[in-house]
């Protein structure tokens, strides 16, 4: 059964042009040009858009900018009264969309599907007029169809990786179960035969893991969760903090990734009951190489492993790039320009620690330093330091690395955290001897670092002796500059928000839109609170010192508090009073 031909009419360039130019989105002439380019083009026919997106022309409505793909879908959508819809492969239960149709079936009328429930399929084009294949998929799944209007060589793109990853997990956990239903003794024989079990090795794993890591880097993840479930095991990302779902793997194919990741990072395959941990060195798709930290742990269902992916970038930042105003960059320059002493910066998990550590000793390394490191794990290999592991299996632990490393003629010594009393005392003797020291803690604000070093028992005297400074920062989301809009913020609720710093008429708050899926934010930055030590601040230690009492000094002597920083970031229009608020608690 098939619809009439007359209705599948696929678009040509000579129905579109007449809407552009009457839109004023292209001038006559050049669109008289475009057509003969089009009609001679001796190319395999193209979509009419992909084919006025390549020409690169300049949008007339939108000065400076030329014609993109996406703009003119969003154009032609309207015209042809279609939802536009810009394809997430976040937003796409790939795993259920996949079996709803023929990747052959897919592929010949350009189609995906991109959601389903009890009511409708939901399914992209970016062919209005060919309705063929509608009453045959309405016939084949009994459920309406809706249709959407997409990016044509996305609908492409997406359609060939998703099939592709379906095949590949099919596959996987075919092999899988040819072989897991036979009696013991037989399955050893047949193992022996050289039968495909879907190890690490085996080809659909092996397509599984590619894809995972390019779909990881494309969408900017932090973190890759694979997390092992009764049912089915679950894939996560972490994007700008925030956890997001991208597939459902059959269990066997879950236990088979994590034994393909641990084989690549150098883990242990057999050992399933004990934590582990590793790292993997890969290029994304642009050629930067990236490192990735894996860690393993048994769960009821099997292991769970994380992978933290290192932005190869870091490195690369400058301050104003971490989100320093100028200020924050004075204060902590003239930190880090003291010859010895202690440098403290402190925030909890994932509040970006990490990247100052390496872009401030970034800054310092020259040919005339001596630069040593000492990491759990090394996070990052960067040629200007000397960085060494923590390996406690061989007691090289932070405080034994620390007394090796005196004996190197270091000039500054990085600790990746101070963790016990032995390290803070190593660190301590480091600095008194004529050495710069910088180190992480996890401690709410600046001033709690002094609390928190108290409280593994370390002399007021020999905090007094070292301590430079320290540095409390968290990480916040920054606006989606495409979709934020502005508000207007009364004085009342700006002085409950940020008491103390001045009220501005209007802030930005956060609206969401496709180039943000729908999140409102895009990217993050640091906020920092910056205490550096002085006479009136060090007056203030002893064995019981007020924390309060020091804190309100800090801010006497020029410190920003964190929600002082974080409000300025709202004020400048970076981040929402929403953002903050989720952040910073106190």
């Amino acid at each position: 059964m098939h619809a009439h031909p007359a209705a599948d009419r696929p678009l040509d360039l000579e129905q579109l042009l007449p809407g552009l130019v009457a839109q004023g989105l292209i001038a006559q002439p050049l669109a008289d040009q475009v057509l003969t380019r089009y009609r001679t083009s001796s190319l395999d026919p193209v979509h009419p858009l992909v084919f006025l997106a390549a020409q690169q022309l300049p949008d007339l409505m939108r000065p400076g900018k030329t014609l993109t793909l996406e703009h003119l879908t969003a154009w032609l959508a309207q015209q042809c009264g279609q939802p536009y819809v810009r394809l997430d492969p976040l937003k796409i239960d790939a795993a259920s969309v996949t079996g709803l149709m023929s990747s052959a079936f897919a592929q010949r009328h350009q189609i995906l599907a991109i959601a389903a429930d009890q009511h409708a399929i939901t399914v992209a084009s970016a062919q209005p007029n060919v309705r063929g294949w509608e009453a045959d998929l309405r016939q084949a799944l009994n459920r309406p169809i809706k249709r959407v209007f997409a990016n044509p060589l996305e609908i492409a793109r997406l359609g060939t990786e998703l099939f592709r990853l379906a095949k590949s997990v099919t596959g996987a956990a075919l092999t899988d179960q040819k072989n897991t239903h036979l009696p013991n003794l037989e399955q050893l024989i047949n193992l022996g035969a050289g039968n495909q079990e879907p190890d690490a090795n085996d080809a659909h794993i092996i397509h599984i893991v590619d894809w995972l890591f390019q779909h990881a880097f494309e969408q900017r993840a932090s973190d890759i969760h694979i997390e092992p479930r009764r049912e089915q095991g679950a894939v996560r990302l972490r994007i700008d903090g925030m956890l997001h779902s991208v597939y459902h793997f059959p269990p066997q194919v879950t236990t088979a990734v994590v034994s393909r990741l641990k084989s690549l990072g150098r883990m242990n395959v057999a050992e399933k009951r004990k934590p582990q941990d590793g790292r993997i060195k890969t290029k994304t798709p642009a050629g930067a190489e990236v490192e990735l930290r894996l860690a393993t742990l048994p769960t009821a269902f099997g292991e769970k492993m994380v992978l933290r992916i290192f932005d190869p970038y870091v490195l690369l930042k400058g301050f104003d790039q971490l989100g320093f105003s100028v200020e924050d960059m004075q204060r902590w320059d003239r930190m880090t320009r003291q010859p010895n002493g202690i440098i403290l910066i402190t925030g909890p998990t994932g509040s970006g620690k990490t990247s100052t550590l390496y872009a401030t000793l970034k800054q310092l390394a020259s040919p005339q330093i001596n630069l040593c490191t000492l990491e759990d794990p090394i996070e990052m290999i960067e040629p200007a330091f000397n960085q060494t592991q923590v390996q406690p299996n061989i007691d090289l632990t932070f405080a034994n690395g620390v007394r090796a490393l005196m004996r190197q003629d270091p000039d500054i010594i990085m600790l990746g955290e101070i963790r016990d009393l032995e390290t803070a005392e190593m660190a301590i003797q480091a600095a008194l001897t004529g050495h710069l020291v910088l180190s992480t803690l996890h401690t709410n604000d600046a001033p709690g670092a002094i609390n928190r070093l108290q409280e593994l028992g370390v002399a007021p005297y020999l905090i007094k002796a070292t301590l430079l400074g320290v540095m409390a920062q968290r990480l916040i989301r920054v606006l989606c500059p495409d979709c934020k809009s502005e508000h207007r913020v009364s004085p009342d609720d700006w002085h409950n928000f940020a008491p103390g710093s001045p009220a501005p008429s209007s802030v930005f708050a956060a609206t969401g839109c496709d180039h943000c899926r729908e999140t409102g934010y895009n990217g993050r930055a640091g906020i920092y609170e910056i205490m550096l030590m002085t006479d009136t601040l060090t007056a203030l230690i002893s064995h019981d010192t007020d924390i309060n009492a020091l804190r309100r000094a800090a801010c006497e002597e020029g410190m920003r508090q964190l929600r002082l920083a974080a409000a300025h970031k709202v004020t400048t229009g970076v981040t929402s009073m929403d953002e903050v608020l989720r952040v910073i608690t106190a």
